[in-house]
Protein backbone atom coordinates (compact mmCIF):
# COMPACT_ATOMS: atom_id res chain seq x y z
CA UNK A 1 0.00 0.00 0.00
CA UNK A 2 1.63 3.52 -0.71
CA UNK A 3 -0.95 5.77 0.87
CA UNK A 4 -1.04 3.96 4.26
CA UNK A 5 0.69 1.18 6.25
CA UNK A 6 -1.71 -1.67 7.18
CA UNK A 7 -0.88 -5.07 9.44
CA UNK A 8 -3.54 -7.69 10.60
CA UNK A 9 -4.00 -8.36 14.02
CA UNK A 10 -5.60 -11.10 16.51
CA UNK A 11 -7.30 -8.57 18.41
CA UNK A 12 -10.76 -8.90 17.65
CA UNK A 13 -13.09 -6.03 15.75
CA UNK A 14 -14.62 -4.36 18.55
CA UNK A 15 -11.47 -5.00 20.32
CA UNK A 16 -9.07 -3.86 17.61
CA UNK A 17 -11.32 -0.41 17.23
CA UNK A 18 -10.94 -0.19 20.89
CA UNK A 19 -7.05 -0.38 20.87
CA UNK A 20 -6.31 1.86 18.30
CA UNK A 21 -8.70 4.43 19.65
CA UNK A 22 -6.94 4.51 22.78
CA UNK A 23 -3.27 4.18 21.30
CA UNK A 24 -4.48 7.29 18.54
CA UNK A 25 -5.64 9.37 21.93
CA UNK A 26 -2.18 8.68 23.52
CA UNK A 27 -0.45 10.45 20.93
CA UNK A 28 -2.95 13.19 21.05
CA UNK A 29 -5.09 12.14 18.47
CA UNK A 30 -8.84 12.28 19.27
CA UNK A 31 -11.97 10.87 16.90
CA UNK A 32 -13.91 13.29 14.87
CA UNK A 33 -15.72 10.91 13.06
CA UNK A 34 -16.98 7.01 12.73
CA UNK A 35 -18.38 5.50 9.91
CA UNK A 36 -19.89 2.50 10.76
CA UNK A 37 -19.41 1.06 6.47
CA UNK A 38 -21.28 -1.97 7.27
CA UNK A 39 -24.22 -0.31 9.02
CA UNK A 40 -24.71 2.58 6.67
CA UNK A 41 -24.47 -0.05 3.32
CA UNK A 42 -27.20 -1.97 4.94
CA UNK A 43 -29.58 0.85 5.43
CA UNK A 44 -28.54 2.65 2.18
CA UNK A 45 -28.38 -0.35 -0.28
CA UNK A 46 -29.41 -3.42 1.65
CA UNK A 47 -26.64 -5.41 1.14
CA UNK A 48 -24.40 -7.09 3.70
CA UNK A 49 -21.08 -6.28 4.14
CA UNK A 50 -18.08 -7.42 6.68
CA UNK A 51 -17.21 -5.06 9.86
CA UNK A 52 -15.87 -2.21 8.62
CA UNK A 53 -15.03 1.18 10.31
CA UNK A 54 -13.56 4.09 9.42
CA UNK A 55 -12.14 7.12 12.26
CA UNK A 56 -11.31 9.81 11.17
CA UNK A 57 -8.48 11.29 13.79
CA UNK A 58 -7.48 14.28 14.10
CA UNK A 59 -4.48 16.14 16.24
CA UNK A 60 -5.56 19.45 16.78
CA UNK A 61 -2.75 20.96 17.55
CA UNK A 62 -1.32 20.11 14.27
CA UNK A 63 -4.09 20.28 12.14
CA UNK A 64 -4.23 24.32 13.58
CA UNK A 65 -0.40 24.72 12.73
CA UNK A 66 -1.12 22.86 9.29
CA UNK A 67 -4.38 25.04 7.77
CA UNK A 68 -2.42 27.92 8.74
CA UNK A 69 0.75 27.18 6.19
CA UNK A 70 -1.87 25.21 4.00
CA UNK A 71 -5.77 26.31 4.00
CA UNK A 72 -7.24 24.17 1.58
CA UNK A 73 -5.49 21.22 3.44
CA UNK A 74 -8.83 20.53 5.12
CA UNK A 75 -9.78 18.66 1.95
CA UNK A 76 -7.13 15.91 2.78
CA UNK A 77 -8.35 15.97 6.72
CA UNK A 78 -9.17 14.13 9.55
CA UNK A 79 -6.65 11.00 8.98
CA UNK A 80 -8.23 8.03 7.99
CA UNK A 81 -7.54 5.12 10.27
CA UNK A 82 -9.96 1.87 9.14
CA UNK A 83 -10.84 -0.99 11.12
CA UNK A 84 -12.07 -4.01 9.15
CA UNK A 85 -12.26 -7.80 8.95
CA UNK A 86 -10.33 -9.64 6.69
CA UNK A 87 -10.71 -13.51 7.02
CA UNK A 88 -10.34 -14.38 10.45
CA UNK A 89 -8.56 -11.63 11.95
CA UNK A 90 -8.97 -8.04 12.56
CA UNK A 91 -6.78 -5.62 9.85
CA UNK A 92 -5.93 -1.98 10.44
CA UNK A 93 -4.57 0.15 8.04
CA UNK A 94 -3.92 4.19 8.79
CA UNK A 95 -3.44 6.74 6.14
CA UNK A 96 0.41 7.88 5.84
CA UNK A 97 0.26 11.52 6.09
CA UNK A 98 3.39 11.95 3.91
CA UNK A 99 1.23 10.87 1.16
CA UNK A 100 0.36 14.97 1.51
CA UNK A 101 3.58 15.86 0.03
CA UNK A 102 3.54 14.59 -3.27
CA UNK A 103 0.01 16.68 -3.71
CA UNK A 104 1.23 19.98 -1.95
CA UNK A 105 4.04 21.77 -2.64
CA UNK A 106 4.94 23.47 0.73
CA UNK A 107 7.56 22.72 3.12
CA UNK A 108 5.89 23.52 6.19
CA UNK A 109 3.18 20.26 5.11
CA UNK A 110 6.69 18.02 4.82
CA UNK A 111 7.32 18.86 8.71
CA UNK A 112 4.09 18.83 10.03
CA UNK A 113 3.40 15.56 7.63
CA UNK A 114 6.69 13.92 9.00
CA UNK A 115 5.50 14.45 12.47
CA UNK A 116 2.44 12.79 12.52
CA UNK A 117 3.88 10.29 10.78
CA UNK A 118 6.03 9.32 13.73
CA UNK A 119 3.10 9.65 16.02
CA UNK A 120 0.92 7.36 13.75
CA UNK A 121 3.80 4.75 13.47
CA UNK A 122 3.70 4.66 17.40
CA UNK A 123 0.15 3.59 17.45
CA UNK A 124 0.87 1.74 14.41
CA UNK A 125 3.28 -0.42 16.18
CA UNK A 126 1.41 -0.88 19.62
CA UNK A 127 -1.19 -3.02 17.85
Amino acid sequence: MKYGFSKTTDYGFEQAVEKVTEELKKEGFGILTTIDVKDTLKKKLDVDFKKYIILGACNPPFAHKALLAEEELGLLLPCNVIVYEKDDKTAVSIFDPMTMTGIIENPEINEIASEIKSKLERVFESL
